[in-house]
């Protein structure tokens, strides 16, 4: 801890790499630009390099500067965290968790009200995005990875794996449930989500079709034939359901309207999906929240009733 730059320093290079302007910096810690400049030009000295580059303007960081300025923004705000719950005589511990968007709005959103029930002291933050997202310090505390296999260099366990199943609004094509052939299915437009390009084994049309060849003489061109395409899986799911057309679902994000016949499987042929798996960092210093979460999570995804309408 001896060789830790003077705070008033960090201070001022956290306020002036988010704002990057030494002027509204030093508005907001109420001293001026000339004292903000002096005290980064002392924590440069400390790191050995420059933080910013000041010319051209505006003020952009450099590399090392985008190295410092995430884990010194997290710190304040794991500072504040710690202080706000001291401050409200009560501890609170905050995990964050990312997940992809469909998983988030579909199967983790629906279920939080039992979480905050059986845990109300651990505050989750819940990031949905498609992008994998670090798990190193700083990073999400967990991961709801969507993977063939188990993701490596990380602890996981495998939370469900799912299955996509060709599924229909029966607003558009009736209440009796069906069997449609390949053939018929082309009677309604085709929806698709966006699948990485270099994986042949994604749930695509391209590849249901391959399947149904095996088993039917008859099968159009269906990859060619998909009328909406949707890069977010989450809009193209609401898509099927809002009956704008027939498409390949995930049988565990859309569990709630096949139980309830919001949606129907038009077809016996189904394809493998992936796994969701919990994932984070070896010895996390949560351990403890991430064993309560992980626990919980595993506990409904075990459930054979598992659908929304049981957690809210």
């Amino acid at each position: 801890m001896k060789n830790l730059p003077p705070l008033g320093g960090l201070r001022a290079f956290e306020a002036t790499a988010r704002l990057l302007s030494f002027k509204l910096a030093a508005d907001e810690l109420g001293v001026t630009p000339t004292a903000i400049s002096h005290q980064i030009r002392q924590l440069e000295l400390h790191c050995g390099q420059p933080l910013f580059r000041r010319r051209p303007r505006p003020i952009t960081l450099t590399a090392a500067g985008e190295r410092l300025y995430p884990v010194l923004r997290n710190g304040f705000e794991s500072f504040l965290d710690i202080l706000t719950s001291i401050a409200d005589s009560t501890t609170f511990e905050r995990l964050s968790i990312t997940a992809t968007n469909a998983f988030a709005a579909r199967w983790l959103v629906p279920r939080l009200p039992l979480w905050r029930s059986l845990h109300p002291n651990v505050r989750l933050d819940i990031i949905g995005t498609d992008t994998v997202l670090d798990l190193g310090p700083g990073g999400a505390d967990i991961a709801i990875r969507y993977a063939r296999v188990a993701p490596v260099g990380v602890d996981s366990v495998e939370l469900c794996r799912d299955k996509f199943h060709v599924a229909a609004s029966p607003r558009l094509v009736g209440e009796a449930a069906l069997s449609l052939s390949p053939a018929e299915i082309v009677r309604w437009p085709l929806i698709e989500a966006e699948w990485l390009p270099n994986d042949t084994m994604a749930p695509t049309w391209r590849r249901w079709q391959a399947e149904a060849a095996k088993i039917h003489e008859d099968v159009p061109d269906l990859a060619s034939l998909v009328s909406l395409n949707f890069r977010e899986e989450l809009h193209a799911i609401e898509a099927v359901i809002a009956g704008h057309g027939i498409g390949l679902c995930s049988d565990i994000l859309v569990a709630p309207e096949l139980e309830s016949g919001a949606l129907l499987r038009v077809s016996d042929l189904v394809l493998p999906g992936y796994g969701f798996y919990l994932s984070h960092r070896p010895a996390h210093p949560k351990r403890a929240a991430i064993a309560a979460f992980s626990a919980w999570a595993l506990s409904l995804a075990a459930s054979s009733d598992g659908n929304s309408d049981e957690y809210s």
